[in-house]
């Protein structure tokens, strides 16, 4: 029996996999992996793996979850490090706790390696601090993922104005997001930015504030939406007016020591 490694790829760059991530794959003897996994990440597996593309694009789907979760066990009883390979972190909106409950049943030995999610990589393409302490209280991920056809909304109870919302897969519901937003109160002037393929040589950035969020054209997915008064404008020249402040102090301490 060998061993099962729910990796991930992170945003797209493959320098920012984690070291592990990139032996792993180096070492693997079969990949399962998901669509957005971008062809550079995958050029990192060892020539001799068996790769193999089992996911979802666009509703359409290659295997079905149970499918890919009977194939991760298949792979544990037939090949020494099986590489389940996630897009972002393995354990942040992907289906990751089904196919360890799946392994855990079967009996096999696995591991988690997490990868860069998203929200991150788009907020460090934006030089957006996401728990900036002058802006921000708390931080919530979130996803647009539709459910029979409706966005769910659960998550709106927990906004207030000191409140930066992640929106993971928003697909076109911009003004249905934005007007539910702003039904809980939030100024229509608050920033916001959506990341598209984030870290990759396609990368779009689109600024607005949630009155315009309706109005935007349709931008190229993978894309995130960060929603919050961190995205501000000025919030960047504050922080940057701030490091050019540390780097004066230091010189002017540096003159008084030689």
């Amino acid at each position: 029996m060998g061993k099962v490694y729910l990796v991930g790829a992170g945003p797209g760059d493959p320098e920012l996999l984690t070291v592990r991530a990139a032996r792993i794959l180096a070492a693997a003897d079969i990949v399962l992996h998901d669509a957005l996994v971008t062809q550079e990440v995958l050029k990192l597996v060892s020539p001799k793996a068996r790769v193999i593309d089992v996911g979802k694009r666009c509703g359409q789907k290659l295997l079905t979850q149970d499918e890919i979760n009977a194939y991760l066990v298949h792979a544990a009883a037939s090949y020494e490090v099986a590489v389940r390979l996630k897009s972002g972190d393995p354990l942040i909106f992907g289906r990751a706790g089904e196919e360890i409950e799946a392994l855990r049943k079967a009996g096999v030995d696995f591991e988690v390696v997490p990868g860069i999610t998203a929200a991150l990589a788009a907020a460090a393409a934006a030089r957006i601090s996401l728990t900036d302490r002058r802006f921000a209280s708390q931080v919530l991920f979130t996803t647009a993922h539709r459910k029979g056809g409706a966005i769910s909304m659960d998550w709106m109870r927990a906004i207030t104005p000191d409140t930066t919302v992640v929106v993971y897969m928003p697909g076109t519901a911009y003004a249905e997001l934005g007007n539910a937003l702003l039904g809980r109160g939030l100024d229509p002037q608050t920033p916001c930015v959506i990341v598209a393929c984030a870290t990759r040589s396609s990368q779009q950035m689109r600024r607005t504030d949630l009155a315009g969020l309706g109005r935007l054209s349709s931008i190229s997915a993978p894309a995130l939406l960060i929603v919050g008064r961190v995205a501000r404008p000025e919030a960047e020249s504050i922080a940057a007016d701030i490091w050019k402040q540390m780097q004066t102090n230091t010189l002017q301490d540096e003159q008084q020591i030689t």
